[in-house]
C-alpha cells in the first residue's frame, strides 16, 4: 500500500509540475498559495492514514518548492539567495522557467525583472543539473516484496511421485 501511495503522489507531482512549467496562466502568487494548500491538504491525509513512512510526501518536494518560489519575493539579491538555497529539488532549468512564466494576477504584484533571472542562474551555475525541463510523469518506482521465511524446514517437504521430479535429490 506504501508503495502504491508513493508512485501515486509522484504522478501526482510530475503532472502538476509540468502542467506549471507549461502553462504561463497558472504562474502567479494566488496558484502557489492554493497548490501549498492542497499539498498541506494530501500530508495531512497520508499522517491520517499513518502513511508517512510510505516516502509518498517526499515525492511533492519538487512541487511544495515551486508553490513556494510562486510565493516569494522576486527583487533583490537576497530574495534571489533565498530561492537559490530553498530550491534544491527544482533544476536551474526549471526555476528559470516558472520565474519566466511568472504573471502578476493584481497591480500589487510586479513582473520578474531580467535582471533577478540573471541573477539566479548567476547563483546556480555551479549546479550540475540534469538538462530536461519537464518531469518524467511515466516513472516507475521499483515494487519490493518483503522477504518472510517459512517455518517449513526443506527437509520436512514431502513431494508426489505424480508430480514426476525423480531428478531432484535432497541434500
Amino acid at each position: 500500500i506504501q508503495q502504491v501511495f508513493k508512485q501515486l503522489f509522484y504522478m501526482i507531482n510530475a503532472v502538476t509540475l509540468n502542467n506549471l512549467l507549461l502553462r504561463k496562466d497558472v504562474c502567479s502568487w494566488s496558484t502557489g498559495m492554493q497548490l501549498r494548500f492542497n499539498i498541506s491538504q494530501l500530508e495531512e491525509w497520508l499522517h491520517g492514514k499513518n502513511l508517512q513512512q510510505s516516502g509518498a510526501a517526499q515525492t511533492l518536494e519538487p512541487l511544495i518548492q515551486a508553490a513556494q518560489l510562486l510565493q516569494l519575493k522576486k527583487k533583490t539579491s537576497e530574495d534571489a539567495e533565498a530561492i537559490c538555497s530553498l530550491c534544491t529539488s527544482l533544476t536551474t532549468q526549471q526555476i528559470v522557467k516558472i520565474l519566466n512564466l511568472y504573471t502578476p494576477v493584481n497591480e500589487f504584484e510586479e513582473r520578474v525583472t531580467v535582471a533577478f533571472i540573471r541573477n539566479i542562474q548567476k547563483n546556480l551555475q555551479e549546479r550540475n543539473d540534469p538538462p530536461q525541463l519537464l518531469i518524467d510523469f511515466k516513472h516507475i518506482f521499483p515494487v519490493l516484496f518483503p522477504f518472510n521465511p517459512s517455518a517449513i524446514t526443506m527437509d520436512s517437504i514431502h513431494l508426489p511421485a505424480s508430480l514426476n521430479l525423480d531428478f531432484l535429490n535432497k541434500v
